[in-house]
């Protein structure tokens, strides 16, 4: 929203989009694609290892550290991945151990190719060698947790059909890209090297996922909602495709196929562009959405351009709009709390879509991070991020501070008190369903920052098991709703699924004040016995307080009703129905109809430890013997 004065209301519940969208398939359509997309061998992205002057023209600062970090790998091992260490995960629910493993593996390779790039005298190659064939050598690319169903129990990888999840779609992307930096270097140590990383990512890849529609993912053989899978998957596919195919009938026909599998990911987004997977699994959503546009706009010559697509914009403007200040985001369902951006990728989507807000917070995000001292993410973006660091450099940056947004799609709002500014208050909640991707039951759920600071949290999710994505998710007590900042009556919480839903929901915003109302009673099972729950925030901007007001109604007399809020640090109970907060905040309520009980809860987890600390606290608000209709008022303030 603009700081101008206006109003946006919107009302029933969150949905998925039901119109099947072709705005790719339909723009490039099979006939149309071969006077598109360029052949491959005149399709150069980037320049090989062997053209030197453009690598050298990279920034001194950032050849340096791509050299050191190179050096860094020189002499150490290729760690093992044992079949016993891919079987915790069947046997004790541990995903990480292996995850940990093979994720380094590719992290060396990738700082090896990219020092080699950058310093060009072959220093690297037979390290480079070493870990291609190690690589090759893996009976599967991705990780046991996607597997899907395992043959006779035994929980290991069937190497006769090959599964194509984001991890091994990644790794073929990784060996393509070193494919094309250095195929003359890797032909010269051995003409085995780079012809085994065609084969192998043809086997792999390629020919799966050309010849089968039934990979989830790609959502061609069931109208199911598709998640950050798709376009992260199809970005990888993709760049396999254009780099690395030989057949250009095959090349044209797995193009033609990924723009309609993306299309299938466009369906499941509201005009709003809202992301229902949080803003950190945003970067593999519709960030990898950008990837996939940014490959085929290059490959075309700039003839294939789908952003002036309105959607491909919202999409795109989301990530800024989920931003509260620094590296903080509004963090529902499994996103963290904490982001670390992929700073490059915000700027070039920023510009791409002709978006100065968007260009420049990613042009923010890059001088915070130092952008090209460190490289956390895949090839595929490390590349245009070291080509572009000329331009994200002296580019205009700030942090987007945005005033107000409202998201009618996936219900979500969010204001602060003022653009621009991290001061005061801010707000974020939501509405939607529990059946949303990544969901936790948290319909109705809020925070509140303060100076840019957490005070009322989301705490986010713990480390990834095997129980996370199983039947058993909902006995995990950061997916609970007793453990978001949300009522529960006589014990009762949310229940998971598509019905459990708000309704009635609408938004205000002025100059002034922020409203947002919703009815939460759909998002509990019938044994809540609640008739109704109008849950209504209000923000007021002058006086830099924010009221959360709860109107009820039960169809059964209710011994015990308990609001929870999380906090992020301890509260400190004040008496007479005041609680001090962090700093300055504080929240007021009726202390003759609710009485408080602070628990502390120590953080184990090095997920959640890395975002709050070694604790956070729940505060729990009571009201014993309620009547069957009633209201509670809470009131968060700074002094």
């Amino acid at each position: 929203m603009p700081t101008s004065r206006r109003t946006f209301i919107a009302s029933g519940a969150a949905v998925a989009a039901v119109t099947p969208r072709k705005y790719l398939s339909s723009a490039y359509p099979p006939d149309k694609l071969p006077a598109a997309l360029l052949p491959r061998e005149r399709w150069k992205p980037y320049p090989a290892a062997s053209e030197r002057a453009p690598w050298e023209g990279l920034p001194a600062d950032v050849r340096k550290a791509a050299v050191e970090a190179a050096e860094a790998q020189l002499g150490k091992p290729w760690a093992p991945l044992p079949a016993t260490l891919f079987l915790e995960y069947r046997r004790i629910g541990n995903r990480s151990n292996y995850e940990r493993v093979r994720s380094r593996r590719r992290e060396q390779l990738r700082e090896l190719v990219l020092g080699e790039c950058v310093e060009g005298k072959g220093r690297f190659t037979d390290e480079i060698v070493n870990g291609i064939w190690t690589t090759c050598e893996e009976t599967f690319w991705g990780v046991p947790a996607h597997m899907g169903p395992q043959k006779a129990g035994v929980g290991l990888p069937d190497a006769t059909e090959p599964i194509v999840d984001l991890f091994a779609a990644e790794t073929a992307s990784l060996l393509a890209w070193t494919w094309y930096l250095l195929k003359p270097q890797l032909a010269a140590a051995s003409p085995l090297v780079p012809e085994r990383i065609r084969l192998d990512i043809d086997r792999r890849v390629l020919t799966p996922c050309l010849t089968r529609d039934d990979f989830g993912w790609m959502g061609l053989a069931h109208s199911n909602p598709v998640n950050n899978w798709n376009p992260w998957i199809n970005s990888n596919w993709l760049t396999c495709a254009l780099v690395i195919e030989m057949d250009e009938k095959r090349r044209l026909a797995a193009v033609s196929k990924i723009l309609r599998s993306l299309d299938r990911f466009l369906d499941g987004y509201h005009d709003d562009g809202g992301c229902d997977e949080g803003p950190s699994y945003w970067f593999r959503a519709g960030g990898s959405l950008f990837d996939n546009l940014d490959l085929l706009q290059s490959a075309s010559n700039g003839a294939m351009d789908f952003y002036k697509s309105p959607l491909v914009r919202e999409i795109g403007r989301y990530i800024y709009r989920a931003h509260i200040s620094g590296n903080y985001f509004t963090n529902f369902a499994d996103a963290p709390a904490k982001v670390n951006m992929s700073a490059d990728l915000v700027f070039r989507y920023g510009r791409a879509i002709g978006d100065e807000t968007m260009a420049a917070f990613g042009a923010w995000a890059a001088a915070a991070q130092k952008a090209g001292s460190e490289r956390t993410e895949s090839i595929g973006r490390n590349l245009p991020a070291l080509f572009n660091l000329n331009e994200i450099r002296k580019a205009p940056r700030a942090e987007a501070l945005v005033r107000d947004v409202w998201l009618p799609g996936i219900q979500v709002v969010a204001a602060r008190r003022k653009a621009g500014s991290a001061e005061g208050l801010y707000l974020a909640a939501q509405g939607g369903h529990n059946a949303e991707s990544h969901n936790h039951n948290d319909v109705g759920n809020f925070m509140v920052y303060a100076g840019g600071e957490p005070v009322i949290i989301d705490v986010g999710v713990e480390t990834y098991s095997a129980k996370t994505f199983s039947s058993k998710r909902y006995e995990i007590w950061t997916m609970q709703s007793a453990y978001h900042n949300l009522p529960t009556i006589d014990g009762v919480m949310q229940a998971a699924g598509r019905a459990f839903a708000a309704t009635e929901a609408a938004c205000q915003a002025g100059d002034r004040m922020v409203e947002f109302r919703l009815n939460i009673a759909k998002a509990y099972p019938p044994e809540a016995g609640i008739d109704f729950w109008r849950r209504t925030f209000r923000f007021d901007r002058t006086e830099n307080r924010i009221e959360i007001a709860d109107a009820y109604s039960l169809n059964k007399p209710a011994n015990r009703i308990t609001l929870t809020l999380m906090s992020a640090s301890k509260p400190i109970d004040e008496g007479g129905g005041r609680l001090r907060l962090a700093g300055s905040t504080g929240v007021r309520f009726d202390a003759g109809a609710l009485k408080p009980s602070i628990e502390e809860i120590p953080l184990e987890d090095s997920r959640l430890r890395g975002t709050w600390g070694e604790r956070i606290w729940r505060i729990l608000l009571v009201a014993e013997r309620p009547p069957r209709e009633g209201r509670f008022n809470l009131v968060i303030s700074q002094s």
